[in-house]
């Protein structure tokens, strides 16, 4: 599993990086998520951390 960031949609607001710091991180104004594959058990939280995001700029494939 992968989670990627828009950082075009991305506002910078955290709540992704608060939620699952683990998988998702704030770089300058812009959310990153500098995993290449979320960790088995980071799975849960990083969908979290997506679906939290206000803009919808993480998506999870």
């Amino acid at each position: 599993m992968k989670a990627v960031i828009d950082p075009e949609v991305c506002i910078g607001c955290g709540l992704c990086a608060d939620t699952c710091p683990g998988v998702y991180r704030m770089e300058g104004d812009k959310a990153v998520a500098p995993v290449e594959i979320v960790p088995k058990d980071q799975e849960e939280c990083a969908k979290k951390g997506a679906e939290e995001c206000p803009v919808e700029a993480i998506k999870i494939a």
